[in-house]
């Protein structure tokens, strides 16, 4: 066992396990290649492992006992939230349903949201001039998002001898458009059929695919793009308008200004009680100092 926290063994699975997620969310990220940061990731790993037994070691010791009732409560939002039991079942990773086994992890979701709620204590309760105080020291956090307003010629592959047949014909309109024909027009003359969609109108991020998005968000307003491609065909693409992004007003946004001041101070308490438990507790790492990219991770 590489982990025993307070004398509860960690299986190493587990650990490989917690290992696997931290360095697949660096590497969707695209902050990682290969393994040259896994001696960092498995320290994460490790750390989110010992933080989880510590929290609910500490649970069963001021709650050690939950109410059925709140169990059963608890499951079935779950299973509700969940669309069903079968589909709760599936995502939890359990083939069968085994209620004991199920009762028991909630029952552990249930001690902890109760020990949360002790430290938390009562919530605080902001005046307007705190509100406000806040939203300007914070006001990135409250912008609307840039929008672009764009148009394209576009052509599937329906019909076409081959891909190069319909990039030189696309290659040959964006050459007009260059020349000063307007983009619109030549739109409506190479439009598939009546329900292709010339005029886009606006958009923020991750309304589009994204092979459209980076060159729509890259151009400034009347410029006309390279021929490119997406899973859709062949493009050009004019940009009509954009909208920078701008602040929201005060007023709009000052309820989300007020649950985001409760949540940092409940991350405040929170991380709080993470570091005394640290502080206090029998941590023995038995895994050697040193790893290296060879050793299979």
């Amino acid at each position: 066992m590489a982990l025993i926290i307070n004398g509860e063994e960690v299986d190493d699975e587990i650990i490989e396990g917690e290992f696997r997620n931290v360095k697949g969310h660096y590497e969707r990220l695209l902050q990682v290649s290969c393994c040259e940061r896994d001696l960092e990731f498995r320290s994460y790993a490790k750390d989110n492992i010992v933080s989880r037994i510590l929290l609910n070691q500490e649970s069963v010791k001021r709650v050690p006992t939950v109410e059925d009732a709140d169990i059963t409560e608890r499951l079935n939002k779950l299973i509700e939230q969940a669309g069903g039991e079968d589909q709760f079942y599936m995502g939890i990773g359990m083939p069968y349903k085994d209620e004991a086994v199920v009762r028991e992890n909630v029952a552990g979701g249930v001690r902890l949201d109760k020990m949360l709620g002790e430290v938390y204590g009562k919530e605080p309760d902001p005046t307007e001039e705190e509100l406000r105080a806040y939203y300007d020291a914070n006001i990135a956090h409250y912008m609307t998002e840039e929008m672009v307003h764009a148009a394209h010629i576009t052509k599937s592959m329906q019909g076409a001898k081959s891909r190069q047949e319909i990039y030189e014909n696309l290659r040959a309109v964006r050459k007009q458009l260059l020349d000063g024909a307007d983009f619109l027009t030549l739109a409506e003359e190479h439009r598939a059929d009546a329900q292709q969609q010339i005029d886009l109108g606006w958009f923020k991020r991750g309304e589009f695919m994204e092979e459209f998005e980076v060159i729509a968000f890259s151009m400034q307003e009347k410029e006309i793009s390279p021929v490119f491609t997406t899973q859709l065909g062949f493009h050009i693409c004019t940009v009509l308008g954009r909208k920078a992004p701008e602040a929201m007003p005060f007023e709009m946004v000052k309820d989300s200004v007020r649950q985001r001041l409760i949540e940092e101070f409940k991350d405040r308490k929170f991380n709080e009680l993470i570091e005394q438990l640290k502080a206090a507790a029998d941590v023995k790492d038995t895994d050697p100092p040193e790893e290296t990219c060879g050793d299979g991770h």
